[in-house]
């Protein structure tokens, strides 16, 4: 994980995931980011966070590592060099008192641990990522899935949009939204991320 640069995130990514917090449906990538110190490895360990602020909501999403400066006109293989599973831990009533007085949401997505990631694999192809569901199971029970093909913006406009706002290189991570299913984090719960029907990553609260 030390060669990840910057973290970019998108919110509201899935119709259904936005809709169920009562959100307004974006019209454009709606971006944030969290510092790479949020980073955690979701490999088997036990993870802290912070129950001491509030609920603690988890978001199963797919994250890509770019591999390349990314030229204007591009294919997603082009530079795309590798995958993960992760999870966009947020501090949800903390998020709400933000959006409320109109500040940013570092404070409530950006904290310690808020950004477990598994090992990354070989990017395999749009195709690929098209007819593959990612999931994710708390203590062996499915409770989100997720495909591409639901996403609200693709991998393409969303690299795009990063691209021409922030610039993008070597290293740069992209964390592409999470679908319907979010909820409340509790301590001990066991976590475990599949692509498909292969387990990627797992971990425990603490």
């Amino acid at each position: 994980m030390n060669d990840i640069k910057n973290i970019y995130c998108v919110g509201r990514n899935f119709v259904k995931h936005a809709e169920e917090l009562g959100n307004d449906i974006p019209s454009r990538p709606l971006l944030f980011s969290k510092p790479t110190r949020s980073i955690v490895q979701a490999n088997g360990g036990t993870i802290e966070l912070p129950f001491d602020r509030g609920e603690v909501h988890y978001e199963a999403e797919i994250v890509l590592f770019i591999g390349q400066d990314v030229p204007k006109s591009f294919a997603v293989e082009d530079v795309v060099e590798k995958m993960a599973l992760g999870i966009d831990f947020t501090l949800r009533e903390e998020q709400q008192r933000l959006k409320e007085k109109g500040h940013p949401w570092l404070r409530a997505k950006g904290f310690k641990n808020s950004a477990a990631i598994t090992d990354f694999w070989s990017f395999p192809g749009m195709n690929s990522c098209k007819e593959t569901d990612f999931t994710l199971h708390i203590n062996g029970e499915e409770i989100q899935r997720g495909n591409i093909q639901n996403m609200l913006f693709d991998f393409k406009r969303i690299i795009e949009e990063c691209n021409d706002l922030f610039g993008l290189g070597p290293g740069d991570i992209l964390f592409t939204g999470t679908p319907e299913g979010v909820g409340k984090v509790n301590a001990h719960d066991e976590f475990l991320l599949r692509w498909g029907e292969e387990g990627k990553g797992r971990f425990t609260i603490a």
